[in-house]
């Protein structure tokens, strides 16, 4: 078992290597300069490597991106191996990464609330106090009340 430090090492190669090599070295069309490595994790036996991508784009540039990793999947392997030197290559699964969608959800479910805080303020613009400006008791008040009920 490798200890973290050497596991998050090579998760940082792979990441650079990858990225290097699809930017660079693969000629698949689908790929193309949209296709962004996000993050990777490493098993702790190094033994297997989870690369995390984003595609700009839509649906069917995602699903072409994804069918050009699975094909490249050798060739980044074989430069992922020259690069560490280590005994054994992991073997890379390619993962979308949710990162874009659930960024999305948050900003919609933000805009949401700056437009219900937007309605409250309109609401009450124009609103009074229901006890006054100043609700609670002083002590000046409640001896001024002492004496008027005498």
């Amino acid at each position: 078992m490798a200890d973290n430090a050497r596991a998050k090492r090579l998760a940082d190669l792979i990441r650079e290597v990858v990225a290097q090599k699809l930017q660079r070295g693969i000629k698949d069309p689908r790929l193309g300069s949209h296709v962004t490595i996000t993050d990777t994790r490493v098993t702790g036996d190094l033994r297997e490597a989870t690369v995390f991508y984003t595609v700009y784009g839509d649906e069917e540039e995602r699903k072409a991106a994804a069918a050009g990793l699975e094909s490249a999947k050798g060739v980044l392997r074989s430069a992922v191996g020259a690069a560490a030197g280590v005994k054994f290559t992991p073997t890379l699964t390619f993962v979308a990464d949710a990162l874009p969608d659930t960024a999305k959800t948050i900003e919609d479910l933000l805009d949401k609330a700056r437009q219900s805080d937007a309605k409250v303020r309109e609401v009450s613009a124009g609103a009074d106090y229901a006890g006054g400006a100043d609700p609670y008791r002083k002590p000046d008040d409640a001896d001024e009340t002492d004496d008027a009920a005498e």
